[in-house]
C-alpha cells in the first residue's frame, strides 16, 4: 500500500488544486535553499534563531534568548501570516531551521512553509488506516516534530517511525514499531539523542505490557536500537511491586509525553501514566506500587537501561505524570514557608543539576537531583487533598487514605478533579530570572467513583468522575491561572489570574512569557511581575506549544490554534465563554521600518 502523499511547491495547477490549506502563489524550492545539516552539537546548544525541537532545548526550557520582541515594544506585535491546518485534535510544535518552518499537522500531515511569508513548499500526508479509532481514542493528535541532519522525524499514528527529507518532504526512511492494532498510540512525536530518535508512547490494555515500551531508532536509518518496556515482567526489578497480578493483564503505563536529554549526564528523563484500570483494589492492592506507573525515569540512551526512577504518587483517579520534565542546574534552597516537603539532607544553597517543574496532574511541583533521582523538595500549587505526606528522607509518598476506593461503588472526592490543575500544556523556564512559569487551573475537584470489581477491556479505567468544587468554594471564578515559581526557593513569585482556562508557556530574553487560553487569547506578560503587556483575541482556542524564531535578523513569534481534549473541559466550567473553533497557525513580528 502506497503510505505517502507529497505535494511540493511550482507544479502543475491541476496538481495545486489538492493543497486546500493555503494558497502557493510565491514558495520557494527548499531543494533551492542552502540547507545547514542539523547536528548533535546544534541540538545540544541551538542557535537562538532556530527553534529545532519540542521545547527549544533537550532540557524541554521553553525558553529562547531572542530579544527583539521586548517588554518596551510588544505592544506594537502585529500579525505577518496565517495558514489554515488540518482538521482534528491540534496540539502541535513548529520546528524552525534556516528560515523553513515546519508544523505538525493532525493524523500526520506534515508541513514546510516559508518561515517569513507563510507560503508552503510541501507537504506530506500520509495514508493512515481507515480504524485507526477502532483501537485508539484520539489517533489525531501530533504534537511535535525532530529535526536531525537533513531529516524531518516523526512517529506516526499507525505505529511507524519515519523520516522525510527536509528540503523536499520525500519519504527517506519508515520503521514499523509495532502493528497498530496492538495498541500503541503515538500522540507526541520524539527527541534525538547523540543520533538516536527517541520516543514513547501510549498503550492501550489491548496491548498488554509489550506496547508500553519507550525506545530508540538509529536517526540515520530508522534501524530499532533498543525498547525499554515501563512495566516489569517477572524476574526483573519492580517485578514484585504488581504482587499477584499477571504480567499479561499489567495494562496501560505509558510514557505518551516528550522526553528531555541531558548530555553530561548522558541520561534521558521521560513520565508515565497511571495503570488500566486506575483503583488499585482491582489490581492486587491498595498497598502495592504497580511500577513503573506515574513516575519519572531516567533511561541510558545506548542501551535503554532505567538508571533510576522516582514514583511520584501511586494512582487511583487518571491523575498522570508524563509531562515536562526541565533539567536546570541551579542552587537548591527551599523556602519552608513556600514548600511543603523538603529533604533534611539538603545543604541550602548547593548546586545541583535537578529535574524540576510539574510533572502531573495533581499541579504539585517536584524537585529532583537529576544525577541520581534523590528527592529535594516537593510542594502542591493549587489546592490538592490526595498526597497526605511525602517522606523528606525516601521521597515517599503518602496517599490520603480517604481518597481510595475499595469496591464497585465506592465514591471518593478528590482534588484536584482530573486533569483540570494540569495536563498536557508545558510551562517554560526562564535562565534569567531563574523562574519557571506555568498554567494551572484552580478551583476544581470531583467525586470519583469506581465502577467494576475487576479489569476489564470494556473500561480504560473503570472510573465515573463528576467535577465538584473544592472545600469553601461557591464557584469556578478565576480559573486560569499562570503563576511563577523560583527554581532555587519554591516560591511563588507572582500570579497571574483570568477566567479563561490557560494553557502553554513560553519564555524569551526580551523579559517576556507568552501565554494562550481557550477563549482565544493570546498575550504576553513581564517575566518578573506577570503584569498584561500586549493581547490579541486569535477567535479560536489557543492550543498549540508557541514558539520563536528569526530570519534575516528579525524575531518572530508563532503559535498555533485548534480543539484539544483539555479545551472542552475547561470551556464546560466556563459556559459563557464561546470562542469558535479551527485549527490555524498564526505568526507575529514588530512592524518593519518604513
Amino acid at each position: 500500500m502506497k503510505r505517502f502523499v507529497t505535494i511540493t511547491a511550482g507544479l502543475t495547477a491541476a496538481v495545486a488544486a489538492i493543497i486546500v490549506l493555503g494558497t502557493n502563489e510565491t514558495a520557494v524550492h527548499a531543494q533551492d535553499r542552502n540547507l545547514t545539516p542539523v547536528t548533535d552539537a546544534m541540538l545540544q546548544d541551538p542557535p537562538a534563531e532556530d527553534w529545532l525541537m519540542w521545547r527549544g532545548t533537550l532540557a524541554a526550557w521553553g525558553f529562547s534568548a531572542l530579544d527583539q520582541i521586548n517588554r518596551n515594544n510588544v505592544g506594537s506585535l502585529t500579525l505577518v501570516w496565517g495558514r489554515e491546518m488540518a482538521e482534528g485534535l491540534q496540539e502541535g510544535t513548529p520546528l524552525v531551521h534556516d528560515g523553513i518552518l515546519y508544523m505538525p499537522n493532525p493524523l500526520d500531515v506534515i508541513q514546510a512553509m516559508d518561515a517569513v511569508t507563510g507560503d508552503l513548499i510541501w507537504e506530506y500526508r500520509r495514508e493512515l488506516p481507515d480504524d485507526l479509532t477502532d483501537y485508539f481514542p484520539v489517533p489525531a493528535i501530533n504534537r511535535n516534530l525532530a529535526i536531525y541532519e537533513n531529516l524531518i522525524i516523526d512517529t506516526t499514528a499507525d505505529d511507524y517511525v519515519i523520516a522525510l527529507d527536509a528540503a523536499t518532504g520525500e519519504l527517506a526512511w519508515e520503521t514499523l514499531i509495532m502493528d497498530y492494532t496492538r495498541g500503541a498510540q503515538q500522540t507526541s512525536g520524539p527527541i534525538i539523542a547523540d543520533g538516536k530518535v527517541i520516543s514513547g508512547r501510549g498503550c492501550e490494555p489491548e496491548g498488554g505490557p509489550d506496547a508500553c515500551v519507550i525506545m530508540a531508532h538509529d536517526a540515520r536509518t530508522g534501524e530499532e536500537l533498543w525498547r525499554t518496556r515501563t512495566i516489569p515482567a517477572p524476574g526483573e526489578p519492580g517485578d514484585e511491586s504488581w504482587g499477584d497480578v499477571a504480567f499479561e493483564d499489567r495494562w496501560h503505563v505509558g510514557s505518551w509525553m516528550v522526553p528531555s536529554y541531558d548530555p553530561e549526564l548522558e541520561l534521558i528523563f521521560t513520565g508515565t501514566s497511571v495503570t488500566s484500570p486506575a483503583p488499585k483494589f482491582m489490581l492486587g492492592g491498595n498497598d502495592l506500587q504497580h511500577l513503573y506507573h506515574n513516575s519519572t525515569l531516567a533511561l541510558n540512551p545506548d542501551t535503554g537501561e532505567i538508571v533510576w526512577y522516582y514514583q511520584h504518587v501511586v494512582d487511583h483517579w487518571d491523575q498522570d505524570f508524563p509531562f515536562q520534565r526541565i533539567v536546570v542546574e541551579t542552587a537548591v534552597a527551599p523556602n519552608p514557608d513556600a514548600v511543603e516537603w523538603i529533604n533534611p539532607g539538603i545543604t541550602p544553597g548547593e548546586t545541583r543539576k535537578v529535574i524540576t517543574g510539574i510533572p502531573g496532574k495533581l499541579g504539585v511541583i517536584f524537585t529532583l537531583d537529576a544525577a541520581t533521582g534523590e528527592f529535594l523538595w516537593a510542594r502542591p500549587t493549587v489546592y490538592q487533598n490526595i498526597i497526605a505526606d511525602i517522606d523528606g528522607t525516601t521521597g515517599q509518598s503518602t496517599v490520603n487514605p480517604d481518597t481510595l476506593m475499595g469496591a464497585a461503588g465506592d465514591t471518593v472526592f478528590v482534588c484536584p478533579g482530573i486533569g483540570t490543575a494540569k495536563n498536557w500544556e508545558s510551562g517554560a523556564y526562564s535562565p534569567i530570572t531563574g523562574l519557571m512559569y506555568y498554567a494551572l487551573r484552580q478551583n476544581t475537584c470531583a467525586s470519583v467513583t469506581a465502577t467494576a470489581e475487576e479489569p476489564s477491556l470494556d473500561s480504560l479505567y473503570a472510573i465515573r468522575t463528576e467535577t465538584a468544587l473544592p472545600p469553601g468554594v461557591d464557584e469556578v471564578g478565576n480559573l486560569g491561572t499562570v503563576q511563577a515559581f523560583s527554581v532555587e526557593t519554591g516560591r511563588t513569585e507572582w500570579v497571574y489570574e483570568q477566567r479563561a482556562g490557560t494553557m502553554s508557556q513560553l519564555a524569551t530574553g526580551g523579559r517576556l512569557v507568552f501565554s494562550g487560553d481557550v477563549n482565544g487569547r493570546f498575550r504576553a506578560l513581564n517575566d518578573e511581575t506577570g503584569e498584561l503587556l500586549w493581547e490579541i483575541n486569535l477567535g479560536r482556542p489557543v492550543t498549540g506549544f508557541p514558539v520563536t524564531y528569526a530570519v534575516g535578523g528579525r524575531q518572530y513569534i508563532a503559535v498555533s490554534t485548534g480543539s484539544s481534549l483539555t479545551m472542552g473541559g475547561m470551556l464546560r466550567l466556563t459556559p459563557e465563554l464561546r470562542p469558535s473553533s479551527g485549527n490555524s497557525l498564526f505568526v507575529f513580528a514588530l512592524p518593519q521600518p518604513r
